[in-house]
Formats: C-alpha cells, structure tokens, sequence
C-alpha cells in the first residue's frame, strides 16, 4: 500500500504554502486594485456542462465519475463555463458590467511535466456585460499589472495578442468554411510547438485539402498587425476588425502597458468558447510554458441558456508562475517567524508563561513556549529555531518584582523591563 500523494498532485509544506500564499496574495491585491469583487462556486459540477461547452482537449483530461445518485459529474477543470452559469441566473439583478475574479483549485487528468501538473490553483478575472474593446485593455492591463507587482518587467514577460475575430475572417476569404474552423484553430493553436509537416497532417485529418492548407500559412505568415493591415486592410469585411485592434493598442498604451504586449495571429487559445480578442502571458527566454491566457467569450452565457451578455477573462495559474519567479529571483523565501518566545527558567512557572502569551496573543502577537518544562538552554534553542525576534526570559525572583528579561535573538542584547508595562505596550 503507497501512503505517496498521487501523481501531479502537490503537498504544501509551510515553505511551499507560504509560496502560493504569496502568489494568491498578490492577485488579490491586484484585483482590488481593478474594483473586481471575489466569488467562488462548487469544485464538482455537471459532466455536461464541460462536454458541450469547453472542446475536445478539456473533455479529454476531465475526472468524471457516476455519483452516488447516479448523476454524472466532473471536478472543475476550468471555472468559466461555472462563471457563467452563476451569472445567467442572476443577470437582471447584477449591475453591468460584472467584474469578478475568483481564485479556484482546478483539476485535469494530463500528463504531468514541467509547469503542468493534475491540480492547481488558478486566479480567473472576468468582465461580464461590457462589449467595447476598453474592456479587452482592461483586462490584459490587469494580468501585467499582476506582474509587476511582483516585480517583473516587460523584459521578462511578453504578452501575446490575437483576435479570433480577425484570425476567422481571414480564413474564410481563402474559402475556410465554419465547420473546418476548430480544426484550423488547434492547429494554429500549435504553430510555434510542432514541425509544419506535422501541422499540415493534422490539417489534412480537420478535412482541409492541400490547396486551403497552403492558405493557411499564406494567412499565417504575417509577422505583425502592420503587415497584416497593409496586405488586407482594404478588404471591406475586415475593416472593423482592424479598426478594433487598433483601438485597442491605443488603450493599452493609454494604460500603460503597450510596450509589454506584441500582436501574433497564431494565439487562438484552445478552448472552443473564444470569440474575439484572445492574448497569452509568456516569460521572454519563453523557456516555460504560458503563465497566463483569456480573452473574449461574447457567445458562452447565451450557449449555457442565459442570458445574452459579452464577456471575457483569464486564467493564471500558479505552478508556472511560481516557476518563473524563482528563476527570477523573486520569490521571497520563506522563514519560521514567532514575534515572542515565552521562556522560563522554573518548570513551576509554566502557568505565568501560559498566561503572558494569552495577554500577548490577544494584542494580535505570533507567541509560543516550550511545554513540558523543558530546561531554559533548550528553551532557548528552540526559539533561534523557530526564528523568534524576541525571547521573554521568566524567572522567579524577576516575577515577584513583576520584571522579565527580554533577549533580542538578532544581536544578542538584554534587557530588563516591567512586565506589565512591557505587555502592554506591544
């Protein structure tokens, strides 16, 4: 019998939980920054509600299993098919737009490597009801902001923007049909991961034949919005979608984020819900994998029976973040802290020691003792370990006085005080 956790399933460790605390912490505070208020939803669901809504990757990795009530349910692998359920069934009363984040333990059952693993905690920022592309901006300002606030810079992380709006429209004048798309859009999804042999079998297997494949790399092959907009600018079906990415450079910079963000039409993301302007977070040596995507989903919440609103978000996951700023240098690390260690130097004194750190927990101080009258040297090692400021020394005659000894374990330094006014003046 194995007692080890499962495969790609994590132990937190105060170390490590410290480490994710500070991640989630960081989010939150970034969020709060943006006006977003937090929420959360239940980590089983219905198995339909991601078979029909999310694609055929999520379906795939799903932990699905027959309830004992017969219902079939999967754990959450992502949280906007739950986002917009919650949001179809109170649509009328909330005020527009919805701005929510939400910071969920996700599950998905695919092969454990580096930067992915079967569980992981994910910040997920969503704005519901705003349809004009100042909310794109927005929402893209608000996963950068998230990195500089961990101290990154735009030489560190890229952001990648595509529009699928754009992206489809393209395809479409090279005779791409709609039924051909999601096929085209996992491909494209791979472009920079694969051979293009590879790619081109796979296109071949979406139903393409040679000559659509060859108009895919055509399309694909623009480096830029700019040569983009010069090669299809004045094609009247494509003027809207160029008129909006141009807006929305505008406002990123409006923003303060333009010079992190670079277009490339083959970020599409792989869920099959994405309708508009699409964009992920990669670390400039792009030696991990994305730390963060999203982008616009205006079809999702009329899709699940609710109500007709546009929408978009992110999802950014702590696993590849956590390893992007530990290669950074920036994750703090992680030490046992007490504010007081009561010591003593009579085992009759336990109770007083007992007492004082009740006094001094109670004005919001971190406080520990040794039990089991353990003898003062031992006291005191213990309190170097457990990496207390200060050691407050009781003795016997010093209570009597209503005086303690107080030890700065930084330097070493003693001091005599009043009890009393020393406690209270924490």
């Amino acid at each position: 019998m194995s007692l080890d956790a499962l495969p790609g399933f994590r132990e937190f460790y105060p170390a490590e939980l410290a480490e994710r605390n500070f991640i989630i912490g960081a989010w939150r505070e970034v969020a709060r920054r943006y006006a977003f208020a937090e929420y959360d939803g239940p980590p089983l669901e219905p198995l339909e509600l991601y078979t029909k809504k999310s694609g055929d990757e999520i379906v795939g990795q799903l932990y699905s299993f027959t309830d004992k009530g017969g219902r079939e349910v999967a754990l959450r692998p992502e949280m906007t098919p739950t986002l917009a359920r919650m949001v179809a069934a109170k649509a009328n009363a909330l005020r527009k737009p919805v701005r929510w984040f939400s910071i969920p333990q996700l599950f998905r059952y695919e092969r454990k490597q580096r930067g992915r693993l079967r569980e992981h905690f994910q910040l997920n920022v969503d704005i519901i009801g705003e349809a004009d592309v100042t909310a794109d901006a927005e929402l893209l300002s608000v996963a950068i902001d998230i990195m500089r606030a961990f101290g990154l810079t735009s030489s560190d992380v890229r952001a990648r923007v595509s529009d699928r709006g754009l992206l489809r429209g393209l395809l479409v004048l090279t005779g791409i049909t709609d039924d051909m798309l999601p096929g085209v859009y996992a491909v494209v999804d791979k472009m920079d991961r694969e051979p293009r042999a590879s790619l081109e079998t796979k296109l071949r297997a979406a139903g393409l034949h040679d000559v659509f494949i060859a108009r895919v790399f055509e399309v694909l092959k623009h480096p830029d919005l700019a040569t983009l907009r010069e090669r299809y600018g004045d094609v009247p079906e494509l003027r809207e979608d160029f008129t909006r990415l141009s807006r929305y450079f505008e406002y990123l910079d409006a923003l303060g984020v333009g010079d992190w963000v670079e277009f490339d039409l083959s970020i599409v993301r792989g869920l099959a819900y994405y309708t508009g302007i699409v964009f992920e977070l990669f670390d400039a040596k792009r030696e991990l994998r994305a730390i963060c995507g999203g982008g616009r989903y205006d079809s999702l919440l009329k899709q699940l029976g609710g109500a007709d609103l546009p929408a978009l978000g992110f999802g950014m996951g702590d696993v590849v973040l956590g390893e992007l700023l530990r290669a950074r240098g920036r994750m703090p690390e992680w030490k046992p802290s007490v504010d007081v260690w009561v010591a003593y130097g009579d085992a009759a004194l336990l109770d007083d020691a007992m007492r004082i750190a009740r006094r001094l927990r109670d004005q919001g101080r971190a406080v520990e003792y040794a039990s089991g009258g353990q003898q003062l040297s031992r006291q005191l090692k213990a309190a170097d370990a457990a990496g207390a400021r200060e050691v407050l020394v009781l003795q016997p005659a010093d209570l009597e006085r209503g005086e303690a000894v107080v030890r700065r374990l930084a330097d070493g330094t003693e001091t005599r005080v009043r009890l009393d006014e020393w406690i209270g003046g924490r």
